[in-house]
């Protein structure tokens, strides 16, 4: 179409964070209708970015690094010869405030994020303390969006049959960063609320990939008759699974933003390695637990929030 407006917003990772954002993404679409609108995103994003509806185009960052000037002259021809009218950061990190530096001075397109001169900055010295939810609202109220919706998965969906699970279960997350164990409830509590699942005649099942393949193993090992899904799923699977699954416990991970905001009541796990008032999952029904250390916290209160926030779902 001749003449029409040219978006892009600047969304990279992690997982967590990019499904926070899908609010903002909901909302820059609503605000600009019949607008041409890029995502730039990571590569493993983008399957998402072009399945979810909102954007035209997707443009993977490869980051070139600091060191490599090419990358950077040809990210700043790209930006230059796409002609946006307007950018939505929604990164707001130093690497993406660097992309307005790239553009031509002489035609810079109007700019919402936290870069030095740009024309529509997040201008809230507080930001930093702000919910990621709630900071993204208020950056793009302040560019004149004034709606933002909450995070939305309604478009992620899988085909699930083939785990077999044809009565109530609940979903388990029990992994996290590598770097970052003090992130983690210990095992052994899994098990144990496992072994409670089991008891009421409800299927406990087992998320995780990759070197948390230990740790559930470990669990089933302590509470037989747990269904280890370990490696089998794929990130639109486990949305398909907490679409059905009577609710959810988990660690503060990229999958439990997942499972909360498909829509499984679920309870997040925090110690102090990390501030919910900052990055906790959002959904429909979502309590937060917390203790500096998570070794402190026992089973049976994790029971009881869970029974709780699954009779108010």
């Amino acid at each position: 179409m001749v003449g029409r407006e040219k978006i892009l917003v600047i969304k990279l990772g992690a997982l967590g964070d990019w499904v926070l954002a899908t609010g903002p993404f909901a909302a820059i679409r609503a605000h600009h209708p019949h607008a041409e609108i890029t995502l730039m995103t990571l590569a493993e994003f983008a399957d998402w970015g072009a399945r979810c509806g909102w954007f035209d185009d997707i443009w993977i960052d490869d980051r070139p690094s600091w060191t490599r000037p090419f990358g950077w002259l040809a990210l700043r021809r790209r930006l230059n010869e796409a002609r946006f009218s307007r950018v939505y950061d929604l990164q707001t990190s130093d690497r993406s405030s660097a992309y307005f530096h790239l553009m031509s001075s002489h035609r810079r397109p109007q700019w919402s994020g936290i870069a030095r001169g740009c024309s529509h900055p997040h201008a809230n010295p507080h930001r930093d303390t702000m919910h990621t939810v709630d900071r993204q609202a208020e950056q793009l109220s302040m560019a004149g969006i004034d709606r933002t919706p909450p995070p939305s998965l309604r478009w992620l969906d899988a085909e699930v049959d083939e785990f077999g699970l044809g009565g109530d279960y609940v979903l388990l997350v029990p992994g996290g960063s590598a770097h970052r164990p003090g992130k983690r409830w210990p095992a052994d509590r899994y098990a144990a609320i496992a072994r409670a699942f089991r008891e009421r005649g409800i299927q406990p099942v087992l998320l995780g990939a990759g070197a948390e393949a230990v740790t559930l193993i470990e669990i089933e090992n302590d509470a037989p008759g747990s269904l280890n899904l370990a490696g089998r799923t794929s990130l639109d699977q486990i949305a398909a699974l907490a679409r059905r699954a009577m609710g959810a416990v988990g660690n503060d991970t990229g999958p439990m933003h997942i499972v909360a905001t498909a829509g499984a009541p679920s309870v997040v796990l925090f110690s102090d390695a990390s501030d919910p008032a900052l990055c906790a999952p959002r959904g429909g029904a979502v309590q937060i637990l917390r203790r500096d250390r998570l070794s402190e916290l026992p089973a049976d209160e994790v029971i009881a929030t869970f029974d709780a926030i699954a009779r108010r779902a």
